[in-house]
């Protein structure tokens, strides 16, 4: 089971900017598929976006193409997701997993196994 520490959510006004953390235990980082989901009380979970060991390969949710950027440091074990213009809509809890599967048009859901980082946007 990986180990992960989601940090960086906030409350912010519509269009304003976060940056999420995720750091992640162990000496396998580099070699693992990791990604952002986010899930909304009462709804399902949703891939938000994906990046492959080396960074070459990303998935991004149709609705945050554009908005987000999620990055790598390998040498640091953690995972980035940037948002900009954020909207109401991405308030959600976010959290980090290791995807088995990752393509360009999808990212294998992952059950999160850390707390979560809450993102709130007010219009």
């Amino acid at each position: 089971q990986v180990q992960v520490a989601e940090s960086g959510g906030d409350s912010v006004q519509a269009g304003g900017s976060l940056r999420l953390s995720c750091t992640v235990s162990g000496s396998r980082f580099r070699h693992m598929n990791m990604g952002w989901f986010r899930q909304v009380s009462g709804k399902g979970r949703e891939a938000v976006s994906c990046i492959s060991p080396s960074g070459g390969l990303t998935f991004y949710a149709d609705s945050v193409k554009g908005r987000f950027t999620i990055s790598r440091d390998n040498d640091k074990n953690v995972v980035y997701l940037q948002m900009e213009d954020l909207k109401p809509e991405d308030t959600a809890m976010y959290y980090c997993a290791a995807p088995l599967v990752i393509r360009p048009q999808n990212c294998a859901d992952t059950e999160p196994t850390g707390q979560g980082t809450r993102v709130t946007v007010s219009s």
